[in-house]
């Protein structure tokens, strides 16, 4: 009886190893097959992997000691995507955190909240979409509306010169006027407001406020060790 070569015995043993992966798999995430796409994005994958596991094996050129090596790097491999797969929550989480770091204006989002930190200064300064355009925003709660400066005013395609300045505030600066305006929707992460009241500075400033007309809107906001949340 003619005995298998080692080149046999080495493919047979990979066949066995990707196919105890494969079973890890859908018994570790078995939402990847509940629909048609994910049934045949696994059937094309194990295609070309028993394609290209069979050319190593079968290939003249390659000895039993180099098929070993590469079949060895394959299922390292299948172990990185494995392991990176399982723990795509924790890295987003930790990328979230060191984004929120490194540019506190981005903000964090977790459980549906945005966490703010805090700037040198003690403020908390936020980026925000305002009608699919970016601003940056001061959280001032002493502010009644969103007050837009009159550069932001200009790249929302507000023209202050055409407005009516008839709202007086009174600010830490004095009697200042402002031109009311509604915004659409002012978005932070998962949080939008629509339909914002709010008002162009008559005066440049440095930066626009996000002031209660958009904050009164949420379910809720604190300030707690150095950050602001923002709940929707």
């Amino acid at each position: 009886m003619k005995t298998p070569s080692k080149s046999w015995l080495l493919f047979a043993a990979a066949a066995v190893a990707i196919a105890a992966l494969v079973v890890y798999l859908i018994n570790a995430f078995p939402e990847a097959l509940s629909d048609r796409d994910g049934k045949v994005s696994l059937t094309r994958s194990l295609m070309i992997l028993a394609f290209v596991g069979a050319s190593l094996f079968l290939h003249r050129g390659i000895g039993a000691g180099r098929a070993l090596r590469y079949a060895a790097i394959w299922v390292a491999l299948g172990a990185v995507l494995v392991l990176g797969y399982s723990f795509r929550h924790e890295a987003a989480w930790l990328g979230d955190r060191l984004l929120g770091e490194l540019i506190p204006h981005r903000g964090q989002v977790r459980d549906g909240a945005v966490v703010v930190t805090a700037s040198e200064g003690g403020h908390f300064v936020i980026e925000a979409e305002v009608d699919g355009r970016d601003l940056r925003f001061l959280v001032d709660t002493g502010a009644s509306d969103v007050v837009l400066s009159p550069a932001d005013a200009r790249r929302l395609g507000l023209d202050p010169a055409t407005l009516k300045f008839t709202r007086t505030y009174r600010t830490a600066n004095g009697l200042v006027q402002g031109a009311p305006v509604r915004l659409g929707r002012i978005a932070i992460g998962p949080i939008a407001v629509d339909n914002v009241r709010a008002s162009v500075n008559g005066a440049e400033m440095r930066r626009s406020l996000l002031g209660m007309s958009f904050l009164n809107r949420l379910s809720g906001y604190e300030v707690r060790g150095g950050r602001l949340i923002l709940r929707p």
